[in-house]
């Protein structure tokens, strides 16, 4: 039977990968307050397709022996966005407000699998929620747990960058400058990734902008940088108005309040602008410089209306990791686990007789919390250590005439152990995610 395309499964030391870096986004999550939720892995059929440009990629679902006139009442969310809006509003009177949380889950979206892009896939997302009304101090702390959840992950030797904007200084500009559709404008600049500067300037003139016009969009989109320095650079275009002057200093904020984050380059970059128009500030992206073809991996902003029951209105400022997209990247890269079983010890078992005992020695170290099973087979001590290098295992526990004896298959070395003492290093005690070189 053939693999069904763009529905991923992973061997066991790719899933390994995989739950290191969930533990790790969980572990940072936690740390910074946010609770865990789930939510249902379906929605009504015209909840997800309120959001039209998706509405080719939703999968719906029926009952197999649906009479075939009974129309599909429901589909697989494409996002946790969504289910996530629906669910504040229906756990409102349940939640403390501002509500902060973090959600591990599948989606399902049916575009066309390449390189990255799946069409079974896990995100990884965190949203601070208001209710009325959201500070815009959270913008800042989603962006610093964000880019300390993606330096600390597993990812030896590559560079990501965060990079971020924010609609209102677009908006205010194009505003400024006198463009009547400024909505309009942000979706073609979003583009500036896959087209060239010529190309946008000709897709911004036939929105009807001026020749000067357009080279003004360019020239705020050209402009990147570490630090505050943007704000001058924007200034110095010539271009006023009071919807810019508010997003330069949120954005000033955000930049300023990342300049101690290690690991990940955190920019201002007037480039990014999110086509989707339900983002009302600040936006975000993440690139990988050594993998460009992937886009962002981790994306987001600020959404003021994130839902409503059309007396109250809950924004909200999340970010959401593609967690499936970003693990093509570790294994492209040669990221595997150390081991493709969480065993430590193989128990030998010195005859079937005695299989008893060795079952019992593998309790005494399981209870201790140490990963162990008992040898499949009494054969000679050479085939269970080889049974034992080919399952990852390091260490293989003997009984015999000098007593109980811990082996380190790697090293050679063996020790006498009481199970009830003995302590493997601690970077055994789980599969560890390792850089092995690629070859082109």
């Amino acid at each position: 039977m053939s693999k069904l395309s763009g529905f991923p499964e992973f061997l066991p030391a790719e899933r390994s990968v995989e739950r290191a870096v969930l533990d790790h986004l969980s572990g940072v999550f936690e740390l910074h307050g946010f609770g865990n939720i789930e939510t249902r892995a379906v929605e009504p059929l015209e909840t997800l397709l309120r959001k039209g440009e998706i509405d080719k990629e939703v999968y719906a679902v029926r009952r197999l022996h649906a009479d075939e006139s009974e129309a599909s009442e429901l589909a697989l969310h494409f996002d946790l966005t969504v289910p996530f809006a629906r669910y504040v509003v229906e756990n409102a009177g349940h939640l403390q407000f501002p509500f902060r949380r973090y959600q591990i889950q599948k989606v399902w979206r049916g575009e066309r699998p390449q390189a990255g892009r799946f069409r079974e896939f896990t995100q990884a997302d965190i949203d601070i929620v208001g209710d009325g009304t959201l500070p815009f101090h959270f913008d800042v702390e989603v962006a610093r747990v964000m880019a300390e959840a993606l330096a600390g992950l597993p990812i030896p030797g590559l560079s990501m960058t965060l990079q971020v904007s924010n609609r209102k200084v677009l908006e205010g500009f194009y505003l400024g400058l006198g463009v009547e559709q400024p909505t309009a404008v942000m979706q073609v600049i979003d583009k500036l990734d896959k087209l060239s500067g010529d190309k946008i300037a000709d897709l911004l003139g036939e929105q009807g902008l001026t020749e000067a016009q357009a080279n003004a969009c360019l020239s705020l989109a050209g402009i990147v940088t570490t630090d505050t320095s943007f704000v001058q650079q924007v200034r110095d275009l010539g271009v006023e108005h009071p919807m810019l002057d508010e997003g330069l200093a949120e954005l000033e904020a955000v930049i300023a309040g990342c300049a101690t984050v290690e690991g990940v380059t955190v920019t201002a970059d007037l480039r990014i602008a999110r086509g989707l128009d339900y983002y009302t500030g600040t936006v975000f992206e993440t690139r990988v410089a050594e993998h460009p073809s992937l886009g962002s991996i981790c994306s987001g902003g600020r959404y003021d209306q994130l839902a409503s029951d059309g007396k109250r209105t809950y924004p909200g400022v999340g970010l959401s990791i593609g967690v499936s997209r970003l693990l093509s990247v570790l294994t492209s890269s040669g990221v595997t686990a150390s081991r493709s079983v969480p065993s430590v010890v193989l128990v030998a078992v010195n005859d079937e007789d005695s299989r008893p005992e060795s079952d019992a020695i593998a309790q005494r170290l399981r209870a201790r919390g140490i990963a162990c099973e008992v040898a499949p087979h009494a054969q000679k001590f050479g085939k269970q250590i080889r049974f034992a290098e080919r399952r990852g295992i390091p260490f293989v526990w003997f009984v015999n005439d000098d007593g109980h004896q811990a082996k380190d298959i790697r090293t050679g070395e063996q020790v006498s152990a009481d199970p009830d003492a003995w302590t493997p290093p601690q970077t055994d005690l789980r599969p560890q995610v390792t850089h092995k070189e690629t070859t082109a």
